[in-house]
């Protein structure tokens, strides 16, 4: 069986890496809320894992992918693709093989990190003006990676503009990559709308799964995506932080995920595992002024906790929320 007709068999729905962001505690949550609402992410790509120097220690694939430890899942059962960041081959190779080692369903390979210190030790973005490299990079991942387990790319449009595009969709097409994800922006455009899904076109000539990524809030922009790019699978990111149940209304609008059923999850998050409380604390409240943009009841919390530093407090305030809308 092919990994196309594996993998992609029926449109996907994938819940994206974001470094600082979709973390361990942040997977568990959004992919609890996806599969309660009966639309689990057809899988999760982790945040990346710089290769460097070294074939990195078990310890550092754990750090990041504590799901290794779980079959590769989350505890609601979606699997974790293991995502590498660096620019030597060889290195790259052999910590795929580590990875997999450790039990990594797939192994996805980044070219679109925008972030100037990492483009600046030549990784993410930045390799997308050398194709060349790009190709050896996956096919040295490619090659070591055990036949069985799928390697894909995630890339942007291009670095500073799009004139690269036909030589990067030549690498890919050259690298043995079993599938693509494309973040419809350069890096020079950041994160800043609008996201060109049309120019994902070109590149689902490829003969293998292209994946659409960027700028998708909410079902219509998650339709209209589809048509322009010409693919049916979406990667979802920022916009599946600040609405929860969006993976499940591309598909079924009126399966809303209200802010009284987004409560428990608030509290779990609060309740899980961080360097400290404080950590956790920023982490949630990072989270919260995301959530005001999908929800009025996050706006008024967020004001009333901006300044709270004791986690049991704002739990408190949640539990009192819960219980008024209860009532």
């Amino acid at each position: 069986m092919s990994f196309a007709t594996q993998f992609f068999s029926k449109p996907v729905r994938l819940l994206a890496p974001m470094e600082g962001l979709t973390d361990p505690l942040m997977r568990r949550i959004l992919t609890q809320v996806a599969s309660d609402l009966g639309r689990p992410y057809d899988w999760s790509v982790s945040e990346f894992i710089r290769v460097t120097q070294n074939v990195l220690p078990d310890h550092v694939f754990y750090r990041f992918v504590p799901e290794l430890r779980n079959d590769s899942r989350t505890n609601s059962g979606t699997p974790i693709h293991v995502q590498l960041l660096g620019s030597n081959p060889e290195l790259m190779g052999e910590n795929a093989l580590a990875a997999c080692a450790l039990g990594a369903p797939a192994i996805d390979i980044n070219f679109g990190c925008p972030a100037k210190t990492v483009n600046n030790h030549r990784g993410g973005s930045v390799l997308l003006d050398e194709p060349s490299l790009m190709r050896d990079i996956i096919s040295a991942v490619r090659n070591k990676t055990p036949s069985h387990i799928p390697v894909s790319a995630k890339i942007r449009l291009g670095y500073t503009d799009t004139s690269n595009m036909d030589g990067i969709k030549k690498a890919i097409a050259d690298s043995g990559a079993n599938w693509l994800t494309i973040h419809a922006r350069t890096k020079t455009q950041g994160y800043k709308p609008p996201a060109y899904w049309e120019k994902i076109t070109g590149f689902t000539e490829l003969p293998i799964p292209v994946v659409a990524n960027g700028e998708i809030w909410n079902h219509e922009q998650a339709l209209r995506c589809i048509t322009q790019s010409n693919t049916p699978h979406l990667m979802l990111g920022r916009g599946a932080v600040t609405r929860p149940d969006l993976v499940a209304q591309i598909d079924t609008p009126a399966a809303l995920l209200t802010w009284h059923e987004l409560i428990p999850h608030q509290i779990a998050f609060l309740e899980g595992e961080a360097k400290s409380d404080k950590v956790l604390i920023g982490r949630y409240k990072q989270w919260l002024g995301m959530l005001s943009k999908g929800y009025v009841e996050a706006k008024v919390l967020w004001d009333s906790i901006k300044r709270v530093q004791d986690k049991q407090d704002i739990i408190n305030r949640l539990q009192f929320q819960a219980y008024n809308d209860s009532l």
